[in-house]
């Protein structure tokens, strides 16, 4: 008989006999009167930068959309199949989120894959190669700066495929729209996940800064 490995299986036994215990109430009323998140947040499917550990978010609080580093396309109306702009579609027009973040990290595979002028498909379809084809112009201007070590080179794609994701949000009619009318803000940020260190994309000049925590905010 196939099961699940046996670590997910004592995960889940954790799980229902502690934290689904303590947070019962919450699950029953999510389940009948539905999710009310405020923000969707598009972030990379990598294992380390998982956006509800980062922004100890509870149970229904975020709409959490993963994607190979963390891109979102531009607005596309054809044939073609489009997993993240079918639920930013749902998150903005159904769930009237108030904000949408892309967060981007460090050491991004589909990052360094697309820095990588040498880097081979994994599969005859390529999909990875096609899927980073999005930041192709800015990875051949970033891969020829030969002052900036490989280090720099990949925060520098990292944090420049954010800026040119959220920019691809506003190619969206209905998310322009919102954010025009004041209903809907656009976010970018970037994660250490060496450090833990959250950068916030400056939302007038574009640059990465450490955010003031100050002593908590209610909001």
């Amino acid at each position: 008989m196939t099961h699940l490995p046996d670590h997910m299986l004592n995960g889940y036994r954790n799980f229902i006999t502690g934290r689904y215990v303590d947070d019962s109430a919450r699950y029953r009323s999510l389940a009948n009167e539905g999710q009310t998140p405020k923000v969707v947040i598009i972030a990379c499917c990598d294992s380390r930068a998982a956006p509800e550990v980062i922004f100890d978010a509870g149970i229904g609080e975020m709409f959490v959309v993963r994607n190979v580093a963390n891109l979102i396309p531009p607005y596309g109306p054809d044939g073609d199949f489009h997993s993240t702009s079918a639920a930013l579609e749902f998150a903005v027009q159904a769930l009237k989120v108030e904000h949408v973040v892309v967060m981007g990290h460090g050491r991004c595979g589909g990052i360094k894959a697309a820095l990588d002028a040498d880097f081979a498909p994994l599969s005859e379809g390529d999909f990875i190669g096609k899927w980073m084809s999005l930041v192709a112009p800015a990875a051949e201007a970033v891969a020829g700066n030969s002052l900036m070590t490989n280090g720099e080179r990949q925060t520098a794609l990292e944090r420049i495929s954010i800026r040119h994701s959220v920019a691809n949000l506003r190619s969206f009619p209905y998310i322009r729209a919102r954010e025009e009318s004041g209903e809907l803000s656009l976010h970018g940020c970037w994660f250490d996940i060496s450090t833990g260190e959250l950068w916030v994309m400056n939302t007038e000049t574009g640059d990465f800064e450490r955010p003031d925590l100050g002593n908590g905010s209610s909001d």
